[in-house]
């Protein structure tokens, strides 16, 4: 027999419930029962019984007592994030990163291994599968324990199937079911998502965002992207995929993308854009103290940048005038509360930053850039931090507690 509807309904309530009771112990912490129940609008016999069970699964526990302001002193309740510990899968356009966090996105270990060219999807899961198996092994620890596993990946992924629709590595003739497989094979719930959209999450949970109601991220590396957070919800729209800023057309007569376009963002601003135009500029006989034919890639662009070399300095400034026409088009359509810029070219973030901003103040309405900071990501770990991000978000919708919970 089936749930009729209203049970359903009830069973949602209590996750959504134990969520927002969780959320705060895990952000707000120490707290005290009390506190909960005025932030969370919940009654105090709720929030009583929802702290039970979670200090009877050790995801929460009891801490010093808060100084009283008369009558009996209320217990603090902080979450135990020692002994939980998420798998964390990076698969990058060249690497795979692996690693294990704790719940206080505190680095345990981490693994990277260089990508070979893999014929089909099915032959490397047999590969991420003997790593995976040899990486728990090594980190299987007593007294901890795995709760889920995070994956992202350069594609297009819908998040309520699970299933990876477009990834750069493999022509899919059909969606890939990765995800499913990871938790067959592990029996651990396991969450998948594009790299840098989940960015933008951890950005939120653990950055310089988290301050913030709505965001963009622009993440330039390999490739170029971006992902958007408005109201505390990471935005994919009813496609599933969005924030593709780097196919955005700003030379008509560029060079041509890898998404079959001319003169995309990408072409310009990427790392390898930028080292590129670099070794053009140095071939046409452009000087520089800094840099030479044979060392010129992103990090030393950016030091030479940094002690106003010329060239350097004027590369910078052009990529940086072309995110800022980009990012204008981006805060006027969505007037974030906070741009946030990530890579490695944020080393030049002097000269890149004033460009930008030149550029947003000329090109977008000065009422939706007069007062929106421009920051550079401080993340660490940003191969696999948004992977981890992923694990906390089903922990702080309902879904991974209320399984933790059942167990």
């Amino acid at each position: 027999m089936r749930d009729s509807p209203q049970i359903a309904n009830v069973d949602l309530v209590k996750q959504m419930n134990s969520a927002v009771v969780y959320k705060l112990i895990d952000q707000q912490g120490p707290i005290s029962r009390i506190q909960i129940s005025e932030m969370s609008q919940l009654a105090p016999a709720s929030v009583t019984k929802i702290t039970r069970h979670l200090l009877a699964r050790g995801l929460i526990k009891e801490v010093e007592q808060q100084e009283s302001t008369g009558g009996r002193r209320a217990t603090s309740i902080v979450a135990e994030h020692k002994h939980f510990r998420a798998i964390l899968v990076g698969i990058g356009r060249e690497h795979l990163t692996l690693a294990i966090m704790d719940l206080s996105a505190k680095l345990v270990n981490k693994s990277v291994f260089t990508l070979e060219n893999y014929p089909t999807p099915q032959v490397f899961e047999q590969f991420l599968f003997q790593r995976l198996d040899e990486f728990i092994q090594e980190n299987q620890k007593r007294g901890s324990e795995f709760i889920a596993i995070g994956i992202t990946v350069p594609g297009f992924v819908d998040t309520k199937s699970n299933m990876i629709e477009q990834v750069p590595h493999f022509e899919l003739t059909a969606p890939w079911d990765l995800a499913n497989h990871v938790a067959e094979r592990f029996n651990l719930p396991t969450y998948i998502g594009h790299d840098v959209r989940s960015l933008a999450l951890a950005e939120h949970y653990f950055g310089v965002t988290k301050d913030c109601y709505d965001s963009l991220l622009l993440r330039i590396h390999r490739g170029v992207g971006a992902g958007i957070v408005i109201n505390h919800e990471l935005f994919s729209g009813y496609k599933k995929n969005v924030g593709e800023i780097g196919h955005i057309q700003v030379d008509p007569l560029g060079k041509r993308c890898m998404c079959g376009n001319v003169g995309c963002l990408e072409t310009v601003v990427s790392n390898s854009a930028i080292e590129n135009k670099m070794s053009e500029l140095l071939e046409d006989g452009y000087q520089s103290k800094w840099l030479s034919l044979e060392a010129h890639d992103i990090e030393a662009i950016c030091k030479a940048s940094n002690k106003q070399d010329a060239v350097a300095t004027e590369l910078i400034e052009h990529v940086g005038t072309q995110i800022g026409r980009v990012l204008a088009m981006s805060v006027n359509m969505f007037n974030p509360e906070k741009i946030v810029i990530s890579g490695e070219i944020t080393q030049a973030k002097n000269v890149l930053f004033a460009a930008i901003r030149r550029t947003l103040e000329s090109h977008a309405l000065p009422a939706f850039v007069q007062n929106t900071p421009l920051v550079a990501s401080e993340l660490s770990n940003e191969d696999v931090i948004g992977a981890f991000a992923l694990v906390k978000r089903a922990l702080f919708d309902g879904s991974l507690l209320r399984r933790l919970i059942e167990e």
